[in-house]
């Protein structure tokens, strides 16, 4: 039935990973150019596709599709790596996703199921041949598969804590979850991302499409019917992932029921 994060966060995935600017004459290490953390601007699909941005923050009371949540120095070991190198990556998946879940006061499950995301970026590649090393995580109003970006409040630190209001959740408006537009669930859908399964642990090694998807399937099942009050009939969808998200640390899917509300 279904396959990213959805946006869902984002998943964020590695496809969703960028960032921006620094000055002349840095020396590695230096604190000078670090973005700002909580600076908001007002990003769009373009701009979160690249490595880098260096668009100007505005005021957070005004318009903006994104804000910065995690900023800092790259560790040392990054000094004389590549500009595409995929422990990079990696690393900024790991400290960037668990910097998004900590900012919004979610756990795992709700963080897989939220209309929101989070890209990452970097100097540009003149400014890092030139020494410059930081990192910027962006949230961001929407992700890979939403029509548009939304408008975010003027803070978002614990914007998902406790119940999570509809306007932040992921539900789906089509005749199935595969394909069908991501949008918050206070606009018109069929589909609502109600449940996830946990299907391994850090450590441990991917089992496989085959085994994910009907361990994913399974759960989903029974999970929706119980979400739904076991009604005498109804329809479920899942998303379930493959390697290349579980090697960036995804181990979870997220079950779809079809409902209006």
């Amino acid at each position: 039935m279904l396959t990213r994060p959805l946006p869902l966060a984002a998943v964020a995935l590695l496809a969703a990973l960028a960032l921006g600017g620094c000055g002349e004459d840095r020396d590695p290490g230096s604190t000078e150019t670090v973005p700002e953390v909580g600076a908001c601007r007002d990003l769009d699909a373009d701009d979160v596709a690249a490595s880098s941005n260096d668009t100007e923050p505005v005021a957070c009371t005004q318009a903006h599709t994104a804000e910065t949540f995690a900023a800092g120095d790259l560790p040392d070991e990054f000094a004389e790596t590549e500009y595409d190198d995929s422990a990079l990556g990696a690393w900024a998946y790991d400290t960037c996703s668990e910097a998004f879940r900590v900012h919004l006061g979610a756990d795992e499950s709700v963080v897989m199921r939220t209309v929101l995301s989070w890209a990452w970026f970097r100097p540009t590649e003149s400014e890092w041949d030139d020494g410059a090393r930081w990192y910027r995580c962006d949230l961001i109003g929407g992700g890979e598969q939403s029509p548009s970006y939304v408008d975010l409040p003027a803070g978002t630190e614990g914007l998902l804590a406790g119940i999570p209001e509809d306007d932040w959740m992921a539900c789906a408006d089509g005749p199935t979850v595969a394909g069908s537009p991501k949008v918050p669930c206070t606009e018109d859908h069929v589909w609502r991302a109600v449940t996830t399964i946990k299907l391994g642990e850090p450590g441990d090694d991917y089992p496989g499409d085959r085994v994910s998807e009907v361990q994913t399937r399974d759960f989903c099942a029974d999970s929706v019917a119980a979400w739904l009050g076991y009604p005498e009939s109804y329809d479920y969808g899942y998303t379930f992932f493959h390697e290349a998200e579980w090697s960036t640390g995804n181990r979870r899917s997220v079950c779809w029921a079809r409902t209006s509300h």
